[in-house]
């Protein structure tokens, strides 16, 4: 299955799971539209959330300033938006 990629006005949309507290940060796989993501990071005071950010900034070549978590910033479910990427872009840094 592909990664749900939703283009918005200036940027991307899709959704995230996020393991915290595992061996490495890393990008894993893509399963149920979803991206799936660990990091090393405890879900405690968002450093699991800042984890995340770093990680796809530099997979994708952005600053961190252009990655939101837009929704289930206590979950990990997580929503993330992506502004000044468009949705091929993405996909080939991601490469998926």
């Amino acid at each position: 299955m592909s990664l749900e990629i939703q283009s918005r006005a200036g940027g991307v949309r899709f959704g995230v799971k996020v393991q915290a507290r595992a061996q490495r940060d890393e990008i894993v796989e893509v399963r149920e539209g979803r991206l799936r993501v660990r990091v090393t990071a405890p879900p405690v005071e968002g450093r699991a959330n800042e984890a995340l950010i770093r990680l796809l900034a530099a997979h994708l070549r952005v600053p961190k300033s252009s990655i939101k978590i837009a929704a289930g910033e206590r979950s990990p479910l997580k929503v993330v938006e992506v502004s000044g990427l468009d949705a091929a872009t993405m996909r080939d840094r991601l490469r998926l």
